[in-house]
């Protein structure tokens, strides 16, 4: 059924394991629907390497052009796309799906940013979403919500596979230090496009005013837009310059934090949010997007400029006096791993066998 003159037929349809052409395959999210035990039937090629890129980096992905995809059809049985292609045009897109076409392989698509986090016009992201959504063999993507807005916007229905656990389940059992007072944080990263840093920081200075043993902590990445946000913010709050942390160090900040807060002016989906939630830390998040579907959390709503300072006071003042205990169950989570992957290992198999995921209305259910 996926074969042509010079495209061998898919080895997975032989040996039961299926070829997996991932964008990326690098990236932690793709690297955790992956089976915990590596029993895995689904084998993800790796990242081709980037030309001029440090070793490791998978961006600009190389699989997104037309001609990697003919010159190595015989490796994949299906090209899952998650990430990377936020400078692609149409274009381009069309030109990849004609290829994909060509050659026979299906496309699957995980709609993690139903608006792009780095656009601060979303019309770029929503063109590319034009191409990639009705070309698609098989969507996936992390909520409910996010399901219903997809097919409000084009008629299909994804399937719904939760976002897997972040924090490896030795950490994620790690209890949580004991502290003093009551510390809300927010990490400016290196100020990226659907955030407002400074708007938020502000509120949050106003929002832990009179409440006792309540401190902000502000964190930036050591680069430019980094130490901008902290040059602005220094005199008012304490705030921390540095590199960006690696894994351990960004696990022992977040747990050092009673309250983490999402600066973002738009999104969709968020691994922070997943991270805390496996290492007990209350996240507090603007009301957009699909947050609140992926795990608890605190909202507070944005203003025309800005967050909302009432409801961000509300959710802060509820934090500190409620101190909620949010936290995933470790072994709960490993059993979600399992059913994530064997989500992916049963849309993979469908549409190798015959495109019959499209529009998929089944919830695959994952437990927390």
């Amino acid at each position: 059924m996926f074969r042509r003159a010079g495209v061998s037929e898919p080895w997975g349809r032989a040996s039961g394991a299926v070829r997996v052409a991932s964008v990326p395959a690098g990236h932690p999210y793709v690297q955790r629907i992956a089976r915990p035990d590596g029993a895995d039937p689904v084998v993800r090629l790796p990242d081709p390497p980037v030309p001029g890129a440090p070793a490791g980096r998978w961006w600009p992905p190389r699989m997104l052009d037309p001609d990697w995809v003919r010159v190595h059809a015989a490796e994949f049985d299906v090209f899952h796309l998650h990430f990377g292609f936020d400078d692609r045009t149409p274009a381009h897109l069309h030109a990849l799906v004609d290829a994909l076409a060509e050659v026979r392989r299906p496309l699957v698509l995980t709609l993690h940013d139903l608006r792009n986090p780095h656009h601060e016009d979303p019309a770029a992201h929503t063109a590319a979403l034009d191409v990639l959504v009705p070309a698609a063999a098989a969507l996936i993507t992390l909520t409910a919500g996010a399901a219903a807005e997809v097919d409000r916007r084009w008629g299909r229905r994804p399937a719904v596979v939760e976002h897997p656990a972040i924090v490896p389940p030795a950490r994620a059992r790690t209890p949580r230090p004991p502290r003093d007072g009551f510390t809300v944080g927010m990490h400016a990263k290196s100020g990226r496009t659907n955030s407002d840093p400074l708007g938020v920081a502000r509120a949050l200075v106003e929002a832990v005013r009179g409440l006792p043993d309540a401190r902000v902590r502000i964190d930036a990445h050591d680069d430019e837009r980094g130490r901008a946000v902290a040059a602005a913010l220094e005199s008012t709050v304490d705030v921390r310059v540095h590199p960006p942390f690696s894994d351990d160090e960004l696990w022992d900040y977040l747990q050092e934090l009673d309250l983490s807060v999402l600066p973002y002016r738009w999104g969709t989906h968020s691994g922070w949010l997943e991270t805390c939630h496996d290492l007990g830390t209350a996240v507090l998040a603007p009301e957009i997007g699909h947050y609140r579907d992926q795990a608890p959390c605190l909202t507070y709503r944005l203003a025309a400029v800005g967050p909302d300072q009432a409801s961000l006071t509300a959710a802060v003042r509820r934090a500190h006096e409620e101190r909620p205990q949010w936290r995933a169950d470790p072994e709960a989570r490993l059993r979600q791993r399992s059913a994530i992957a064997a989500a992916h290992q049963e849309i993979y198999a469908r549409v190798v066998g015959g495109g019959a995921a499209r529009d998929s209305r089944v919830r695959h259910a994952a437990v927390r």
